[in-house]
């Protein structure tokens, strides 16, 4: 795959990023340096390998799922400007 000075420019248009003529050749190299590791990393053969999802042997402390504070709807709510039936009352933001 390879990137041309064209793709730079619209893709940096998407992005609402305004590149000089020399930023936009300075990214095109860019680009396609890293496509170019792409590619190569695509030649090595990972048939064998099992995927991961850390290279290193780690279990992750879990802690007991149990309620450990709330029921105060009413400390919650006091400092709340406008409230009804227990819930704090926004303006409206979206027509």
């Amino acid at each position: 795959m390879s990137i041309d000075k064209n793709t730079v420019a619209r893709i940096a248009n998407l992005a609402r990023i305004r590149l000089t003529e020399e930023e936009q050749n300075a990214m095109t190299k860019e680009f396609q340096s890293i496509l170019g590791w792409i590619d190569q990393l695509q030649e090595v053969n990972t048939d064998d390998i099992p995927p991961l999802t850390s290279v290193v042997e780690v279990t992750l402390p879990l802690r007991e799922d149990k309620v450990a504070d709330g029921g105060y709807p009413e400390d919650v709510l006091a400092n709340a400007p406008k409230q009804a039936a227990g819930f704090f009352v926004v303006p409206k933001v979206i027509e």
